[in-house]
């Protein structure tokens, strides 16, 4: 049996800030149990509410060198949907209200997490055929497999990969602190290495000694490795092309399914959309202050307000928008900016803007559920979830084809009757009004082929089985590799 071990800052059910916990937390209960044994290990955070926690029990305890002092970390262990779940205790790096704080505090608290887990494999039992890092915070374990961990026979032969969920961060800080908390020789801190610009970097440092690489879809795999998108790393990624491979993300069909879903108003399936998910557009309109009009073009936004998600394109176009037969729902919270943009729009166009400046799962599912369309312009985008919820939900997205949203949305093609939503291709305000008057058109004067289109999106396949096979298919080749 492979035996697989999931390294992660996060997991859902137990600590989620965004879409790596879903990953981490849904992925490992999709393989086949029969060949692979994959378990996960997280930090048992403070703010962890104690509700996740009352199944957990006390397993061993070590000290982690760092640097040049000792640690104390505690091993708890549970199991959830079937999957070993280990939690790494120290109440001085995990404590505080949210997982993540200053990236100088953060540096270290990953430094010993990374070391901590490495520690721990003896002391639980578990030599892993592989160990699986996701993103920054794990970034210098595949570094210390190589170096610190070397030596001792149990560690030789362990295999490492490593997954970006999101270029943009990092793990960066000053090189001599970054060399202080590691207590890893000058060696490593070279331009080919763990340098970066006169800086260290934790996940460079996973990207140059990780055995295999992999990012959240295909067409971002091949983005990283460009001036554009590449975030300083891309010739690096390029020297590395061999051993990097994009894998798109999956949703949890569970929880996201119009039939079984609790939080929207009217239940629902392929079968009987036609009927009962205008029922959930109209209940969405009247909840949240919109018009009562069945006719009305009714486009969803479930987003962190950020640049990263192109929402300078849609206060462009704002005006224009607003000027046509079309209610605009927002749901999220960000940057300010965009929460006044929004909040000024609803005051400007009250009946047909609503702004939702908080998070709230419930709000989101009925906004998949009840929406028309679901409006995805943004700037870059590893993977993207929303638009594959939106697939489920029989509401179609607009995006920019860009990262997972290329790789996933099938662009409308009306010669052929095909496609599950509409793109545009380049990051321009004006592009992105077009392809929006364009999906409003089908869908005021040909209601057949945008239901049809929404018999595609609701019977697309972007289960977690799905990716858990492409993963699969990565781990026998690295084990069987020489």
């Amino acid at each position: 049996m492979e035996k697989i071990l999931f390294a992660a800052s996060e997991a859902t059910p137990f600590i989620k800030t965004g879409g790596l916990a879903d990953v981490v937390g849904s992925l490992p209960k999709c393989f086949d149990k029969e060949k692979y044994d994959v378990r996960v290990i997280i930090p048992k955070y403070l703010c962890i509410p104690q509700t996740k926690l009352e199944n957990i029990s006390f397993l061993t305890n070590f000290y982690v060198k760092l640097s040049w002092r000792s640690q104390y970390a505690g091993i708890f262990v549970t199991e959830v949907d079937g999957v070993t779940v280990y939690l790494v205790d120290n109440e001085y790096y995990f404590a505080g209200p949210r997982p993540y704080g200053n990236i100088y505090e953060d540096i270290e608290k990953f430094a010993f997490f990374s070391k901590a887990v490495l520690t721990a494999l003896p002391a639980i039992d578990f030599r892993p055929d592989i160990i699986h890092c996701h993103d920054w915070q794990t970034g210098v374990i595949p570094v210390l497999l190589k170096e610190s961990f070397r030596s001792n026979s149990f560690y030789q032969g362990i295999k490492s990969v490593m997954t970006i969920h999101n270029l943009k961060f990092q793990g960066r800080w000053e090189l001599q602190k970054i060399k202080d908390v590691l207590g890893l020789p000058d060696y490593y801190f070279t331009s080919d290495k763990l340098e970066f610009y006169g800086d260290g970097d934790f996940l460079k440092g996973g990207i140059v000694f990780a055995d295999a690489i992999t990012t959240v879809s295909k067409t971002y795999a091949e983005e990283i490795k460009t001036l554009e998108y590449g975030e300083g790393l891309h010739d690096l990624l390029k020297s590395r092309s061999s051993s990097l491979r994009g894998i798109v993300n999956g949703i949890d069909y569970e929880e996201f399914n119009p039939l079984s879903d609790p939080y929207i108003y009217k239940q629902f399936d392929a079968r009987s959309f036609r009927k009962e998910k205008p029922k959930n557009k109209r209940a969405l309109q009247e909840e949240f202050g919109l018009e009562r009009d069945d006719k009305a073009f009714l486009i969803g936004i479930v987003s962190r307000l950020t640049d990263q998600k192109g929402l300078d394109l849609i206060d462009q176009v704002m005006d224009d928008l607003c000027g046509m037969h079309v209610q605009i729902i927002v749901l999220g919270t960000g940057e300010e900016w965009y929460e006044n943009m929004f909040r000024h729009y609803e005051w400007k166009y009250h009946g047909k803007v609503s702004a939702n400046i908080y998070y709230s799962e419930e709000v989101s599912h009925k906004i998949y559920a009840g929406a028309d369309a679901f409006l995805m312009p943004s700037l870059f985008e590893p993977c993207g979830l929303s638009q594959l919820i939106s697939f489920r939900y029989g509401t179609l997205p607009i995006v920019r084809e860009t990262g997972g949203l290329k790789d996933t949305v099938e662009p409308y093609n009306e010669f052929e009757s095909t496609g599950t939503g509409f793109s545009f291709r380049n990051y321009n305000a004006g592009e992105m009004l077009n392809i929006v008057r364009y999906a409003m058109g089908v869908f005021e004067n040909n209601k057949r082929e945008w239901n049809k289109m929404i018999d595609r999106a609701m019977a697309a396949d972007f289960s977690w089985k799905k990716s858990a096979i492409s993963y699969e298919e990565m781990y026998d080749w690295m084990i069987n590799k020489k």
